[in-house]
């Protein structure tokens, strides 16, 4: 038997948690970046002579995921991470890597970790479920967000996701 072999058979015969649930989440992801108390913050900006407008604008975020899209809803978990403008030209696209850390109900002290492109001017974004802990050990799967609402004055936005993941 080759070293693959034996490496398949002792993975088949272990006792690593195999993903064998399907969870399908809806939640809402508020970004404030103005007012008393911000939930996003810029953290770099591009150089005062570039020439590529907000490329490389980095902001890191902990931002209220809630039931519904009111605010006033009830808080589930925050959003935790960064987001950069990735795109020079063309589209508007953010490179992301958020962890939503869930704080109540049956998924209180679970996170999943999204790590993807963000086409912001497309109606819906899929982006990937690459992990996660406690009860999403193991999570594959994808994130569709879709922007419910956007000032561009100050650039707060309300985004619905509908996350599928396997785990």
């Amino acid at each position: 038997m080759d070293s693959l072999s034996n490496l398949e058979l002792s993975l088949e015969e272990s006792n690593i948690e195999k993903p064998h649930n399907f969870t399908h989440l809806h939640f809402y992801f508020h970004d404030t970046l103005d007012g008393e108390n911000p939930n996003t913050l810029k953290i770099i900006s591009p150089p005062n002579e570039s020439s590529h407008g907000d490329f490389g604008s980095t902001f890191i975020i902990d931002n209220p995921l809630t039931e519904e899209e009111d605010i006033s809803s009830k808080l589930i978990g925050r959003a935790q991470g960064t987001y950069a403008l990735a795109s020079k030209q063309g589209d508007l696209a953010l490179k992301m890597d958020v962890i939503f850390v869930f704080t109540e109900g049956s998924y209180k002290g679970s996170t999943l970790t999204m790590f993807g492109r963000n086409a912001i001017m497309d109606e819906v974004r899929e982006m990937p479920i690459v992990g996660g802990t406690g009860v999403f050990r193991f999570a594959r799967g994808y994130a569709l967000a879709k922007t419910t609402l956007f000032d561009p004055a100050s650039g707060n936005a309300i985004e619905e996701f509908n996350v599928k993941i396997y785990h």
